[in-house]
């Protein structure tokens, strides 16, 4: 089958989630389909990253974003009741890019993801599948309410737009996926859940080298994405407090990239902040707990997965481990407030035997759960079924 996939973002390097999941799924897509990529970019895209997705993709059109055409655009949406986002990435020359390509490639199947792709593809004849992966609406509500002043009435705004668009995109898609059950919950129970994987043959602390345990506490995450900054400050201003009382010395280290400022602020002789790292896998194996104190965002986090599939002994929130479905108090630590996440930290920092207990149990639930080979199948499954349908 020939599959188009229409991305809002270059799928390398794996630096954001919504990268990691398109590469691995046009990856192992790649087996049995001939899979070609239509793209936007912020950024010029090397010929060594292009190289990289060309091991897999028959042929690639990567259109160049205009940062500031795109905050007109965004704009323009607002004026008419849409929302900011989807403006942000809609432009003619986008629109007009992405048919000529499409004509040229002639696809038995679209696979587009989230609603920032949907005004690019309105006027396709092709059977349409669209990856929502997070509910954005439920997201942006999220963050809202967490927010004070005008930015809590612009993502109100944004909410209720992302809502209205979810909404069409039901409509005007033939199918469409979801990364976990609580996004399909509100999006729609038509929706088909197609998680995420971790590769691991790749985050497996053998392959990271030895552990220097430098820090006691690690927390990763692409750290301008609000959901991950305002985690990281909860971190630091909420839960390390209740830390220190107990261990003075315990050292936290925050990696990954492009750090706001808000998060370099936290930088002190016991806080490091790194951003962007070569290999994310040294960040996870220079600890020994791994923590997640996630208060917004959507889907199923990819870094819980990596730290689990390193070996480390992971403490989070419901909202991270309701997607993930690991027990709590078995394979992950969970609490809400942040002297009950101190308390599992503490707890987890003053017996080896715990972390051991805790991070073995992790490791085999990722093992046996969470491989991308069984994660993409059903996606998969979405296109044999369209083509056994011809």
């Amino acid at each position: 089958m020939k599959i188009l996939a229409v991305l809002p973002r270059f799928p390398f390097p794996l630096d954001k989630g919504d990268k990691l999941r398109a590469y691995h799924q046009l990856r192992l897509l790649s087996r049995h389909h001939d899979i070609y990529l239509f793209c936007t970019s912020e950024h010029a895209v090397s010929d060594s990253e292009k190289a990289e997705i060309l091991t897999f993709c028959k042929e690639i059109r990567v259109v160049k974003m205009n940062p500031a055409l795109c905050l007109v655009n965004a704009v323009f949406s607002f004026l008419k009741g849409g929302s900011l986002q989807v403006g942000y990435w809609n432009s003619c020359r986008t629109r007009r890019a992405f048919l000529d390509f499409e004509r040229r490639v002639a696809p038995d199947a679209l696979y587009c993801q989230m609603v920032r792709t949907m005004p690019w593809v309105l006027k396709s004849p092709t059977f349409k599948v669209l990856d929502f992966q997070d509910a954005l609406s439920m997201n942006t509500r999220r963050r809202m309410e967490r927010s004070r002043g005008l930015w809590r009435l612009m993502l109100g705004y944004e909410s209720k737009a992302l809502q209205r668009t979810e909404q069409r995109a039901l409509r005007l898609f033939d199918r469409t996926t979801v990364i976990s059950h609580i996004d399909q919950s509100h999006l729609s129970p038509n929706t088909v859940i197609v998680p995420n994987g971790v590769d691991t043959g790749y985050f497996d602390k053998n392959a990271a080298g030895q552990p220097d345990n430098r820090y006691d506490i690690v927390f990763c995450g692409n750290m301008s994405y609000a959901p991950n900054v305002d985690a990281a400050r909860f971190l630091v201003h909420g839960i390390m407090p209740h830390v220190w009382r107990v261990l003075p010395s315990a050292t936290l280290l925050l990696a990954g990239a492009d750090p706001k400022s808000s998060v370099t602020s936290l930088s002190s002789g016991l806080v490091t902040v790194s951003g962007r790292v070569a290999d994310i896998r040294q960040a996870y194996a220079s600890s020994q707990v791994f923590v997640a104190p996630m208060r917004l965002g959507s889907g199923l986090q990819n870094k819980l997965l990596e730290a689990m599939a390193m070996g480390l002994p992971c403490v989070t929130t419901s909202l991270a481990n309701t997607p993930l479905g690991a027990s709590a108090g078995d394979q992950v630590l969970v609490a809400d407030d942040a002297q009950s996440l101190a308390a599992h930290i503490v707890k987890l920092l003053s017996s080896s035997d715990e972390r051991q207990a805790l991070a073995e149990k992790g490791h085999r639930f990722v093992l046996d759960r969470y491989s991308w080979t069984a994660a993409v199948e059903p996606l998969e499954q979405i296109f044999y079924a369209q083509l056994e349908s011809k």
